[in-house]
């Protein structure tokens, strides 16, 4: 049986509620919501004795309420934390009605429901925890936003490999035009993909596998074999040769070090050494007509601390991946001093956080950035 005094830490934390109902001094039975509202009320102001009195009160009703509620929490489709506010309060209606009035079937009946909702969420935590391992791989992410209809289905996650894709692709060639550069806010579905939209512009069969019968090719997250996706030890270079020709674009495994991808110290994939060696050639666009546009300029960021190096940003460098129109006005104000870039707010997603420590190099690298001396910088543009 779940823990009595838990019950009641659960049910302090509900909001109060704004119906009050005024008592006589005989106590008198109620409708359902009524009850529900006493109910909250008298734990919130700790009247045990007046619930003592609201429970036997309404003891014929008490069953119909406690499955009431247990029917809605099960209905209710916001969320773990909004379906245990909804058992929580039936279990400890249940656990008083057992104690004051002698019932112990509703109890029964509720105890074993809250135990399976509680063993489904910590399934889905341990899902949750195992797909941050796969997201190792910097940019790879598990897309398990629709978790419950995919299982239903039978279905795996789909386990989206960012890193592969950026090998073959430059950011710009599906950033912003294909999809917004931000997590969950694309509204994915299979029904747009098969229609020739979001990936199936490229998974059509012709340049990418076609994503209407082969399923298996994304929904892999947890299954066997798809280590190759997730973890640099099992890249297959064979593999991402033969699909970086399909696209056109280029993946030179014998400029590897070795052979295998090259890390940094946080072991993510370090793409700038990666073009230095002449690795990869990814393609800029799907339109042959593309012509490239590259902003080449250095902006120095001055240390705000005289023991941190300054920060040179190279325009080219990021330009050379991404459209200045993923950047410019909305993450940048493309202007001169126009940003009070602070690094507490790059760790909460904004300014370089939109992209660094997702897709692109971790902060905690910090002199991949602040590696230009304060005392004698070199010639740039100064942000003041």
């Amino acid at each position: 049986m779940q823990n009595f005094c838990y019950r009641l830490y659960l049910i302090k934390r509900l909001v109060v509620c704004t119906f009050v109902l005024q008592f006589s001094s005989q106590l008198f039975a109620l409708d359902n919501n009524e009850f529900v509202t006493a109910f909250i009320r008298n734990y919130d102001q700790q009247n045990f004795t007046a619930q003592v009195g609201l429970v036997k009160a309404n003891k014929k009703t008490i069953p119909a309420t406690i499955t009431r509620l247990t029917s809605q929490a099960l209905h209710d489709t916001s969320g773990f934390d909004e379906q245990m506010y909804l058992l929580n309060i039936a279990s400890s209606i249940a656990y008083m009605h057992f104690h004051w009035n002698a019932d112990a079937k509703p109890l029964d009946i509720l105890e074993p429901i809250i135990a399976k909702q509680l063993k489904q969420e910590q399934v889905r935590l341990d899902t949750l925890t195992e797909s941050k391992k796969k997201e190792r791989m910097l940019g790879n992410f598990v897309m398990n936003r629709h978790e419950q209809e995919m299982r239903k289905q039978g279905l795996s996650m789909v386990l989206y490999p960012h890193w592969l894709h950026r090998i073959m692709f430059e950011c710009k060639v599906c950033h912003n035009d294909v999809f917004k550069m931000k997590r969950w806010v694309n509204n994915i579905s299979q029904q747009d993909i098969v229609a020739g939209r979001q990936c199936g512009i490229c998974h059509n069969g012709t340049l990418a596998f076609s994503a209407t019968d082969n399923c298996e090719r994304c929904h892999l997250a947890g299954k066997a074999g798809a280590e190759h996706l997730h973890k640099p030890s099992s890249v297959s270079q064979a593999r991402i040769k033969k699909a970086a020709e399909k696209v056109g674009a280029k993946w030179r495994p014998e400029n590897l070090a070795n052979g295998v991808l090259p890390l940094d110290k946080f072991q993510f994939i370090n793409w700038l050494e990666l073009k230095r060696r002449n690795v990869f050639t990814p393609i800029a666009s799907l339109d042959k007509t593309y012509q490239e546009k590259l902003r080449d300029n250095r902006i120095l960021f001055r240390s705000k601390s005289d023991f941190v190096n300054d920060v040179i940003f190279d325009h080219k460098i990021h330009s050379d991946w991404i459209k200045c129109s993923s950047c410019h006005p909305a993450i940048f104000k493309d202007k001169l001093g126009g940003n009070n870039i602070k690094m507490m707010d790059m760790h909460r997603g904004r300014f370089c956080g939109h992209c660094h420590g997702k897709v692109s190099f971790s902060f905690a690298d910090c002199k991949r950035c602040h590696k230009e001396s304060n005392k004698h910088p070199p010639p740039a543009i100064l942000i003041r």
